[in-house]
């Protein structure tokens, strides 16, 4: 038995989320339909993050278990030739899965898992500041057509660096034990119209980047003042702070790993093509 670990990337706008459904519109129905066709027999995955309808992914990472032996690159190959265009399987990577009782010093913690042995995720939100829409960033990017302030962002921002109760910006439906989470950090860089948000932290709530990006917005065009992110952190009532963000420029940019399992990594830079 080996465990076999993918790096996907993916558009989400065609697609309804990552997770199964009875309808068989996610991306892992696909996934997991192009892997019944290269194995010839059922595979379940596990991904690292489960994203929502919309949102796309520039490295979720996956594995699934199989006795079937094949060279890495043709993991990626064969599974890209009956993925729809798009998603892909960027690389592949193979790991050893011990035998129940094979070893009697066996702790769990030393078998990789894709969401289990996560030690950070990091999100990018892509945003076009313009008065106008522009079509060919539909489904990649969020639009604000009002002028937006950079520095009072950042300002905001840094209120929500370190360990912290998230309930201000976790969704009604979130199905996490505890809304403690730490945010390792957050840059807000422009490239023109285009302003990118990047959060990472340990692990994220149901709509927390969506909500802390529709926060920080609020902050930027002046409706609220920087230190408003403060006070949602210590009144962690949902209602109070902005609105849900659209899911369009929402990416799931890298999940971080400890060294050892030697994944092939890509850069998470602000975008690839910025």
């Amino acid at each position: 038995m080996k465990r076999i670990v993918l790096g996907v990337q993916y558009d989400g706008t065609p697609w309804q989320g990552w997770q199964t459904q009875p309808n068989g519109k996610t991306v892992q129905d696909r996934l997991e339909a192009a892997l019944q066709k290269f194995t010839q027999g059922p595979v379940d995955t596990i991904c690292a993050g489960r994203t929502d309808s919309g949102v796309h992914a520039l490295e979720q990472v996956v594995h699934f278990d199989t006795h079937l032996s094949r060279e890495i690159s043709s993991w990626v190959r064969g599974l890209n030739a009956f993925l729809p265009s798009s998603i892909a399987v960027r690389w592949a990577h193979e790991l050893p899965v011990p035998v129940d009782g094979e070893a009697a010093d066996y702790d769990a913690r030393d078998q990789f898992h894709a969401r289990f042995s996560a030690t950070a995720r990091t999100y990018h939100y892509l945003l076009y500041n313009n008065p106008v829409r522009s079509p060919l960033l539909e489904g990649k990017a969020g639009w604000v057509f009002r002028p937006l302030e950079l520095e009072l962002m950042r300002q905001a921002a840094a209120h929500l660096v370190g360990t912290h109760d998230f309930s201000a910006f976790r969704a009604v439906e979130c199905q996490a034990k505890s809304p403690v989470r730490t945010m390792e950090e957050i840059r807000i860089e422009r490239r023109g119209d285009l302003i990118v948000f990047s959060l990472r932290a340990n692990a994220f709530l149901h709509h927390m980047v969506r909500n802390i990006v529709g926060s920080l917005i609020y902050a930027g065009n002046g409706n609220k003042p920087p230190e408003w992110i403060a006070e949602l952190l210590l009144q962690r009532n949902r209602a109070l702070a902005a609105p849900t963000f659209m899911p369009d420029g929402l990416y799931l940019a890298q999940v971080a790993y400890d060294p050892k399992w030697q994944l092939p990594r890509q850069p998470a830079g602000l975008m690839p093509w910025l």
